[in-house]
């Protein structure tokens, strides 16, 4: 194989090795607030009560 060759090759290697780095390195970052967790939670809550209620019929 040419030269350029190898070095197309190592290029796209360290292109998707440094990209899965970087996922992992900012995996579990995300930043929610409190009140948006809040509102989750009770909406959670509100439907599986309705889903309970429903289920009984």
């Amino acid at each position: 194989m040419p030269m350029i060759g190898w070095i197309f090759l190592l290029a796209a290697v360290a292109l998707v090795a440094g990209s899965l780095l970087m996922l992992r390195k900012s995996a579990g970052k995300m930043y929610i607030p409190k009140e948006k967790i809040d509102k989750v939670r009770k909406r959670k809550a509100e439907l599986e009560a309705q889903e309970k209620k429903e289920d009984q019929w």
